[in-house]
Formats: C-alpha cells, structure tokens, sequence
C-alpha cells in the first residue's frame, strides 16, 4: 500500500515536518476532461506524485466555463472523481480527490452555480476558484459581491502569474478587502513560472491577506506537484507557521467550508527577493461587465 513518505533528507528539515500533510485545493488530475491527463493510467501516476509530494487530500479542479464553457458539469465531475477514486482505492493509493473546479470568470457564474454548471470547491457551497484572463485587467468586484450574497467566498488563482496583478500587489490588498482569499502557485515560489512570478509570489507571502499554497498541477512532466519543495522553502525564508498556514491550515479550511486565517509570520528578509518592475504596458481601466 502507497502512503506518504515521512522521510526527508538534509540540514533543512523544519521542526515537526513530520506531521505535516499537505491539502491541494488545486489540481488538474481527472482523466481526459481538460488540458489535465488525458488517460486514468496518466491519472494515477499524478496522484502517485501527489501521494510522494505529501498530499493526503486534492480538489479536483478541471476547467470550467471560458474554452470549456459548460462541458464541464458539476455531475461530470462528481463521476469521474467517483470513478477516480475507486482506482485509486484499487491501487492501494492512500489519496482523497474532492470535487471542484477551476472557474473562469463569466457574468453567469452564480446562475450556472444554481443550475449544477459550476463546482464550488469540494462542492461545499463555501468557496469558488475563480480563474482571471492573465493578460488583461477586469474589476471583479461586481461579481465578487455577487457570490457574497448567497455565501460563497472568492479564491484568486495564481494572481502572480497575471500580467498585471503580479506587478500591482496593492490591487489584491482591494480583492482581500471586498472578502476574497488569494491562492497562489507552489512551483511560483520555487520559479517554475519566472522571475516575475516567482518575485510577486514571494511579495504576496508576505502580505498579512487569507493566502493558500496549491500545485495546480496538470501532470507528471512540466506541471508535477511541488507542494514539498515549496514548504520547505517558505519554512526556511517565512518561517515554520507560515507554512504550515498557506500549505496545511488554510487549505484544510476550504475543505471544511471554515473562515480563512491571515498570515502573520515573518516577512521575507529584506533584499531576498528583489521587486522586479514590468514596464512593458498599463493595465486596462475597470470595467462593470466582464466582456474580453
């Protein structure tokens, strides 16, 4: 039987790591629904990553709504995570998949939500992975508060891979602000993604905002979980606490359906991750509709 791997090797090993087990709130891992693996064999040898990388439990977040409009149904989903699962158990792979979804903004979202079009994160009515264009700016606020009204917080994905939300922290200081969590990419901090996402991705850890770590992982190659490696870093620059906080606490929570805490750790040492400026365009002006 497969379990997770308690041992770890080198100087760096924090205090208690033992008992920590990572939740991935999310991950691309159902077979041939998405850009995720294309076949359940592909499947399973992604969750046996997870199960290596120290992840207990994953939402299943396939892309809903954009490219894939409603493809992608609530009750799509719950089957191939059903039938996910019984594999797994099968394998002998210690791993619990959730429902969910990784939602691109859409003006029907909250309609589609009562018509059983769009997952809501673990499918506990709680929270929604809400996906934005990377190359443009849109004001959510509109549809943030929308959610609000019928009790389901807004997570931003992966801001520091967004062209402008990556050079403009002070916009998701406004998104916390309006009632929104942020997530944002394990392999970001280790600069799988580039030096302005890693450089943002840090900036944000340091942030005292409701923050989650996920791998947003798509397969065994290119996009593989990293979710360790990524603790063990912010261990080393944030601190134990922090951690433990974005990897394990706040990600539990979502699972749950509970209130997010903020990061109060330690910041990043100063200098460690210089601020690199993108001077390449302005961000477009805020917009009511969601039309790009």
């Amino acid at each position: 039987m497969e379990y997770i791997d308690n041992k770890l090797t080198g100087n760096d090993k924090p205090a208690e790591y033992h008992r920590s087990i990572f939740v991935d709130i999310h991950c691309h891992c159902l077979p041939g629904i998405d850009d995720g693996p294309a076949t359940m064999a592909e499947a399973i040898s992604l969750c046996r990553l997870l199960v290596r990388d120290r992840i207990g439990t994953v939402i299943a977040t396939p892309h809903q709504l954009g490219r894939f409009d409603t493809n992608n149904s609530n009750q799509k989903i719950k089957d191939k995570v059903s039938e996910l699962n019984k594999q797994l158990q099968a394998a002998q792979i210690q791993l619990r998949v959730l429902p969910g979804g990784d939602v691109r903004i859409d003006e029907r979202i909250v309609q589609l939500i009562k018509t059983g079009y769009v997952m809501t994160s673990a499918d506990g009515g709680k929270y929604l992975l809400l996906e934005l264009p990377e190359n443009i700016l849109i004001n959510v606020d509109p549809l943030v508060e929308e959610l609000s009204s019928i009790g389901i917080k807004t997570l931003i994905t992966h801001p520091e891979r967004h062209q402008f939300l990556a050079i403009q922290p002070q916009i998701l200081s406004h998104l916390v602000q309006k009632g929104c969590g942020i997530q944002i990419t394990a392999g970001s901090l280790l600069g799988k993604f580039g030096s302005i996402s890693q450089t943002a991705a840090w900036q944000i850890l340091s942030m005292p905002i409701p923050l989650i770590v996920a791998t947003d992982s798509h397969g065994t190659s290119n996009r593989s979980p990293c979710m360790r490696a990524a603790f063990e870093m912010i261990c080393r620059q944030s601190g134990e606490n922090t951690a433990r906080l974005v990897c394990i606490e706040n990600p539990t929570r979502v699972v749950e359906g509970k209130e997010l805490l903020e990061i109060t750790g330690r910041k990043p040492k100063v200098g460690e991750y210089e601020r690199i400026q993108d001077t390449s365009g302005k961000p477009a002006t805020g917009q009511n509709r969601f039309n790009y």
